[in-house]
């Protein structure tokens, strides 16, 4: 047989899944190794490539073996792309490209002024404009994948009809003006209509974990690309005021409610085609960044971990007078939310065939210090609300909180089990990508039914 170092490194992960201490001893695993080795000799005997004779030859050792047939149903799809065509080019997407996101954007920066026309303002109205941001821009991402993917009639009602329920309700709703079920409905609104606009990018496969994970991969890519751009637009507008503010002229007001409001709209399309056209570059960035960001989180995390335990209690009265309780809510459910980000981020960037490393094990223990934050906020916050009583905000962090619990130990004991070679990584995949439609529906609860639960306050 020819040894070709792609073929031995797929051995290496046959026998490094067949060879779990649970479940076949290390002398069988040998002579199932020989019989592998024989097919795949014969088969390229028979005039197939080294590739292919692997392909088929666990195929058939399957029939003789269960872990062999396991291992060929879980690795068959992703054998097959990466031995077939990791070589190939990316093949392009349909529809249209540069010109299609230049108009959409200038769309997007257009419908975010269409409000001013009528009276409102950006100073004056910020509730307006928190209310209805995400429902301004976001259609126009969702055109530009609904256009990219050439997508069916169904798939554009599946992503529409969000859109108008969405619409309505935070158009019909009663919100008292500051309110919290006015600010809990508007950012969890965003959240809803982001993964809608998940609908279009996988051009309707919501059952597949695999175009779920593609999803969370451009999520991840784009806050990327949004924040370079973000960087580049500051440095803009600090030039333009400074450059009229040097002839006595004050753009202040220009910057506030034209530019940097427009600017944000046309950036969310601009960076959504730059994850699409230069996908090949982000994939080297994506490595580096997780692996950055992994061991800083985890610190902060222990770190944090250390100081609930110095203190006591993580929600107690100096914190709350330092922060305000809403304030200390949101902090906790932020860094949360960033950690399990991350680690499906890390997710998307890793090579899901490649053997366990010390990163792997350095995402478990970034999931098991993220676990205890959890349990310790859930302790803390069920006292709050023994003690004070339920209000929007409680509620709504409570319930991110139990979600994020219970993602994070499904997540810890697959981490586990892979990291000690006893389950494949897919299994991870698959239950980190499940967890996208509960977020989604949490978030439609938070926005449809707490407003009128709290009577709009």
């Amino acid at each position: 047989m020819t040894e070709d170092p792609r073929i031995e490194e797929q051995i290496s992960t046959w026998r490094a899944y067949v060879s779990r201490p649970q479940a076949i001893d290390g002398r069988d695993v040998d002579e199932l190794e020989d019989h592998l080795r024989g097919q795949i000799d014969r088969l390229e005997a028979s005039g197939l490539d080294a590739d292919e004779a692997f392909l088929v030859a666990v195929k058939r050792l399957g029939g003789l073996d269960d872990l062999s047939r396991e291992f060929a149903r879980e690795h068959s799809e992703r054998l097959w792309k990466q031995l077939m065509f990791q070589d190939e080019p990316r093949a392009p997407r349909t529809g249209g490209g540069l010109l299609l996101a230049v108009g959409l954007a200038v769309g997007a920066a257009l419908a975010v002024q269409v409000p001013v026309l009528f009276g409102v303002q950006w100073a004056q109205d910020g509730d307006f404009f928190a209310r209805f941001f995400a429902l301004l821009v976001l259609p126009f991402l969702a055109a530009f994948f609904l256009t990219r993917r050439r997508s069916s009639w169904r798939t554009i009602v599946a992503v529409g009809v969000p859109f108008v329920l969405t619409a309505a309700v935070l158009a019909l709703y009663p919100f008292a003006p500051g309110g919290a079920t006015l600010v809990l409905a508007s950012t969890h609104a965003a959240v809803v209509l982001w993964l809608v606009t998940g609908i279009a990018y996988v051009n309707g496969r919501v059952g597949s974990s695999c175009a779920r994970m593609d999803f969370i991969r451009f999520t991840g890519e784009w806050v990327v690309y949004l924040a370079l751009i973000a960087l580049g637009g500051g440095v803009l507008i600090a030039l333009t005021v400074g450059v009229f503010a040097a002839i006595d002229i004050d753009v202040s007001r220009f910057v506030t409610d034209i530019m940097l409001p427009s600017g944000i709209a046309g950036a969310v399309i601009i960076a959504a085609w730059l994850v699409e056209a230069k996908q090949s570059v982000i994939e080297n960035i994506a490595p580096v960044l997780t692996k950055l960001f992994t061991p800083l989180f985890t610190l902060l995390l222990l770190a944090f971990i250390v100081a609930g335990f110095i203190q006591g209690n993580l929600i107690d009265d100096s914190t709350t007078e330092m922060f305000g309780q809403r304030d200390l809510l949101i902090l906790f459910d932020i860094v949360l939310v960033v950690v399990v980000g991350l680690l499906l981020y890390a997710l998307s960037a890793r090579e899901p065939l490649a053997p366990p490393s010390w990163f792997d094990r350095m995402q478990l223990l970034m999931i098991v210090a993220a676990l205890v934050v959890d349990i310790m906020v859930l302790v803390a916050m069920i006292g709050r609300i023994a003690e004070w009583g339920a209000s929007p905000n409680k509620l709504a962090s409570l319930g991110l909180n139990v979600i994020l619990l219970a993602n994070l130990v499904g997540a810890g004991w697959l981490q586990l089990r892979f990291t000690m070679r006893r389950a494949p990584y897919e299994r991870l995949e698959r239950w980190q990508t499940a967890f996208v439609p509960v977020y989604l529906a949490w978030a439609a609860i938070v926005v449809v039914v707490f407003p009128p639960l709290f009577g709009f306050v």
